[in-house]
């Protein structure tokens, strides 16, 4: 069976050394390549495919075309507004999102304490994953800080849907960090010294990104604070879709222990 990840960029993907120690691991004669596909271009590549493709991972800018051309599509991704794997049977495809509860095994799997409240960096797709994965476990009051606010208003209004109905404000990058988790999903250029600085009394931090690592956010979390890494989150959604794809329990351990080994390789940007 063949499986793929596509996006545009798409060089840098983990996905691939995830997904083929998954297979090793169990013994799979699978494949798993990275395509590039830029926007727009989902449905003629989707046209191609034969009954040996099993599934998809969506990364950027596919996530939200994903969910308009599957035949069926799950409750979250539905919420989400995006999908990041597309499940191909029968001549169709079901959309998930594996992001959101990706993100809420990522947290959970390094902080058991209770989550009220947010503040997320970002306003795009990723933040609306992470958002309502926050929202999964319990926050009620998610604050956005974002450059352009009128950019985010389609992120608050799938967060403002979630079943437990949190308040969702929206300000910019200059503005107080509160809550008990900051998540950023913005680029590692952007984290400016002062906004590191705002994110100091914040006890847990998440931050997507794996590379490059780490991040001026991340590195500024000591011992006295919980860091979440976005290798944390990449192997745990990569999981679920393994287990989407094969029906097999997804070797978790494999799976983090190439990734890991994988981005040691990677030089320093």
């Amino acid at each position: 069976m063949r499986c793929a990840v596509l996006g545009d960029p798409i060089a840098h993907s983990l996905s691939p050394v995830l997904h083929r120690a998954g297979y090793a691991a169990l013994g799979l004669d699978w494949t798993y390549e990275a395509h590039r596909v830029p926007a727009g271009g989902l449905a003629d590549f989707l046209a191609g495919l034969d009954a040996t493709w099993r599934g998809l991972s969506l990364t950027m800018p596919l996530k939200r075309e994903a969910a308009g051309l599957a035949t069926t599509i799950s409750d979250r991704a539905r919420l989400a507004g995006a999908a990041n794997t597309l499940l191909l049977a029968g001549g169709g495809a079901l959309a998930d999102n594996t992001d959101v509860p990706g993100a809420a095994a990522a947290l959970r799997e390094r902080f058991g304490g209770k989550v009220t409240s947010a503040t997320i960096l970002g306003g795009g797709a990723t933040a609306t994953s992470v958002g309502l994965a926050l929202a999964d476990l319990g926050a009620r009051d998610l604050r956005l800080l974002v450059r352009a606010p009128e950019r985010a208003a389609e992120t608050v209004d799938h967060l403002r849907a979630h079943p437990g109905s949190p308040e969702v404000t929206v300000g910019t990058l200059e503005e107080p960090v509160v809550g008990e988790v900051v998540a950023s999903t913005i680029p590692a250029e952007a984290q400016d010294a002062a906004l590191v600085d705002r994110c100091t009394a914040v006890p847990v931090v998440f931050e997507v990104l794996y590379h490059p690592w780490p991040t001026p956010l991340a590195a500024s979390v000591g011992s006295d604070r919980v860091l979440v890494s976005g290798l944390d989150l990449l192997v745990h959604q990569a999981a679920l879709q393994f287990t989407t794809f094969t029906g097999e329990p997804a070797p978790l351990a494999a799976m983090r222990t190439a990734g890991e080994a994988a981005l040691d390789t990677r030089p320093t940007p």
